[in-house]
């Protein structure tokens, strides 16, 4: 965590959001100068929901603190944003190290990607990944409901739907730090448990105006 920190544009605000973790994170992330938020829901959803509702800037941008990100990139999703070239900005990942993305979690991430783009108009993405950047009051007036693994799938579709100009950048993906696994792609049972998640989604909300 702390080389994330390190990578972090100086003028950023750093909100992380700990809903039931066991390693202490929470308190390293006050060390390093972030704001912790409790969301006592457990599931990804419920932890950016919680952290877009606790930021205090117009614009916000959500990513993972797993190390397999690099924050200083966020700068020009951010400006894409902010200069007006799109509405949403979301991060396409792009491995540069072996083993940094799993096979069973890239390629189950590139098909659901395929099918979403052919079931919502408007809509083209590759990747469902972790990263996102919009305007703060724009993204809470999509009234995204999903609190687990579907989140993501949702905040596209309801974006597409209202008309916004989505845009993905390409991000340097890495392994993860040490010491951590992710939920979703450390582990096949992971992935089909989130690809559930995100069919839900796609079956309730992927079709219609």
């Amino acid at each position: 965590m702390p080389d994330v920190f390190r990578a972090v544009p100086a003028h950023y605000r750093v909100i992380v959001v700990d809903n039931g973790s066991t390693d202490a994170s929470g308190d390293v992330a006050r060390q390093l100068g972030a704001t912790v938020v409790i969301e006592p829901r457990k599931g990804y959803g419920a932890a950016v929901h919680a952290g877009v509702l606790a930021a205090t800037s117009a614009v916000v941008a959500v990513m993972d603190c797993d190390g397999s990100l690099d924050p200083a990139q966020l700068s020009a999703l951010v400006a894409a944003v902010v200069e007006g070239r799109c509405d949403l900005a979301v991060g396409r990942r792009q491995p540069v190290e072996r083993r940094s993305w799993p096979w069973h979690a890239r390629w189950g991430n590139r098909l659901l990607a395929l099918m979403l783009s052919s079931r919502v108009p408007g809509l083209s993405v590759t990747d469902l990944g972790p990263v996102r950047v919009g305007y703060r009051l724009d993204l809470l007036s999509l009234a995204v409901t999903d609190r687990r693994s579907g989140y993501p799938v949702e905040t596209l579709i309801k974006a597409a739907k209202a008309g916004w100009r989505i845009q993905e950048f390409d991000l340097s993906y890495r392994r993860r730090a040490p010491g951590t696994k992710s939920k979703v792609s450390g582990s096949i049972r992971g992935t089909i448990t989130a690809t559930r998640d995100i069919l839900r989604i796609v079956h309730l909300h992927g079709r219609g105006p």
